[in-house]
Parts: structure tokens; C-alpha cells; sequence
């Protein structure tokens, strides 16, 4: 396996893969411009998006390879590893890339709505497979930011730029939410492993060695990156997943309290909370009273 190939500017992975830079800080490469592609695993300095236009092959991402399909997205963030680690390349690759670095954006009101665009974060696995209107829609930012990028540098460059980088962005959020809606059944069927993987974790003595699941975790046991989950849960229910994984640990609770005459203390400890206090905290918030009085009710009905 050759090392890691850090690419920390535009410049950088232009130069590498044969490309013209126009914009030292941003860059639409045209990949059927490249006779080919050669294949090593690089960390990227900066933002990029993917177009996918045919398939050439399994792209590593993380520590997993991907087949992923013709017409669709990537989203890198800075930092993250990409590539094919086999010694070989691709000829004559087709698609495109957008390429921004964080200076691009820094100081102006997209910097703040990053962490709006957690698909940033998703897997490949998770990329966002279009439509031919919602391709379309992204060749035509594509084709601002390149109008844009032809006339050179000026006052006014960056602003523009940056309000269509936006743009695309935004019509990206509309359409992973279209992805999450069509994909309901599927969708729906990730809720019922999520839910199944709850209530053994609860019914198991996990919690007391372990303490409460994250959405990290669950997210990692279901095989989703924590960000793409979250999204999907929330899209799904209406409820974020550390909500369900709240109601979850709530649940079994009033189990306890109804099924069993342990203490606050103890419930609280084998359900996985560090201090009972935050039990009684969580349970207030979620039933609309405290433990002990939510027994002491049951027991006069």
C-alpha cells in the first residue's frame, strides 16, 4: 500500500491530475479532459464534490470500497481520504469535480451554513443518486461557477462564486430529501433494525458496563455513517435519533419502575445512567414527572 498523497490546495490536486489552474481557490474540473487517472489514495485540503457520470470502477473511502453509480454525488470534506489504492488508473475517466477551499468561504455566510450540509460527512455508499432534472439542475451551477471562473479574477468573483457554490448546496439538501421520501420502504426498514438494536441493548446488561448508546453508535451497528442516520431518522419520524434512543432507555424504565421493585438508584444504573439524577432529569422531560411518582401513579390505577 503506497502513503497518502496530502493535497492541501486546489493547486495541488490540479497539478497531480494534469489540470489547469484557474482560481487558487477553487476549481470545475472536466475529467474527460484527463487521458487518465491515476489511482492513489490522497487527503484532500478542501471541499470537494463529485459527479459521477459513468462507472470506472470502486472508489476506497474510509476503510470500505464502493461501487457506486453513474449519476451521482459525492461529498468530501476537508480532511477525509479518498481514492483507489491498486497501483493502477483509470483511462479516459468521465465526470466532473468542484472543488472549494475553506479560505473560499471564509467570512461570509456560507462559512456559518456548512454544518448545515452534513452530507459532507455521509459515506460514499451514501451518495446522492439524481434524477435527470436534478442532474441537470447541477450541471447548471456547475456552468455558472464555470462562466464565472473563464472571466478571471476580479472585486466581484468571489461573491458570485461563492452565492452559486451556495445554491448547489442548497438544491443538494432538497434533494437528499426527496432521496430519504422515495426511499421509504427501505427507509423504513432501517427504523426496525434501529428499534430491534435498542431493545436488546437495553435488555441486555450492556448499559451498565457501557452507558447509554450514542447515535454514533447505533449508527455504526446499522452500517450508516452517524450524520446520514441522524438525517434519515429525523426525516423519517420527526424526532432526532438520540430522541427515539431516549425514549427507548424511557421506555424500559417505566418497565422497571412497573415490573419490579428496585430502586431509582439501581434502574437508573442498569439502564446506563452515570448519576440517577440525570435518570430522573430525562424521565421528567420525556413523562412529565419523576420516576417515583410515575409508580407511585400506577399503582393507584
Amino acid at each position: 500500500m503506497s502513503d497518502i498523497l496530502d493535497l492541501r490546495t486546489i493547486d495541488d490536486y490540479n497539478q497531480f491530475h494534469g489540470l489547469e489552474t484557474q482560481h487558487p481557490l477553487v476549481s470545475l474540473a472536466d475529467f474527460s479532459k484527463m487521458e487518465k487517472c491515476p489511482h492513489r489514495r490522497m487527503r484532500l485540503g478542501f471541499y470537494a464534490i463529485l459527479l459521477k457520470d459513468e462507472i470506472y470502477g470502486p472508489l476506497t473511502y474510509g476503510r470500505n470500497k464502493y461501487d457506486y453509480e453513474a449519476g451521482t454525488l459525492v461529498f468530501i470534506a476537508p480532511g477525509q481520504v479518498i481514492g483507489i489504492d491498486d497501483g493502477g488508473y483509470t483511462p479516459h475517466p468521465q465526470g466532473y469535480g468542484l472543488f472549494f477551499h475553506p479560505d473560499l468561504i471564509r467570512g461570509t455566510s456560507l462559512s456559518h451554513k456548512m454544518k448545515n450540509y452534513t452530507f459532507f460527512s455521509y459515506e460514499v455508499n451514501e451518495a446522492l443518486h439524481m434524477s435527470e432534472r436534478e442532474r441537470q439542475t447541477v450541471f447548471n451551477c456547475f456552468g455558472e461557477i464555470e462562466e464565472e471562473l473563464r472571466h478571471g479574477i476580479d472585486k466581484h468573483s468571489r461573491n458570485i462564486i461563492v452565492s452559486n457554490i451556495e445554491v448547489l448546496l442548497n438544491n443538494c439538501l432538497r434533494f437528499y430529501d426527496r432521496q430519504f421520501a422515495t426511499r421509504s420502504v427501505l427507509n423504513s426498514d432501517v427504523l426496525t433494525r434501529f428499534h430491534t438494536l435498542l431493545n436488546s441493548y437495553f435488555n441486555s446488561g450492556k448499559p451498565e458496563e457501557l452507558g447509554l448508546p450514542s447515535v454514533a453508535w447505533c449508527a455504526d451497528q446499522l452500517h450508516f455513517s452517524a450524520n446520514y442516520f441522524g438525517d434519515m431518522v429525523k426525516k423519517q419520524t420527526g424526532k432526532s435519533a438520540i430522541e427515539c434512543i431516549h425514549q427507548a432507555v424511557i421506555d424500559k424504565v417505566k418497565d422497571l419502575l412497573l415490573e419490579t421493585d428496585k430502586t431509582i438508584s439501581e434502574i437508573a444504573y442498569e439502564t446506563g445512567f452515570k448519576y440517577p439524577q440525570h435518570l430522573t432529569r430525562l424521565f421528567k422531560s420525556t413523562a412529565g414527572c419523576a420516576p417515583k411518582e410515575y409508580r407511585e401513579q400506577a399503582g393507584t390505577l
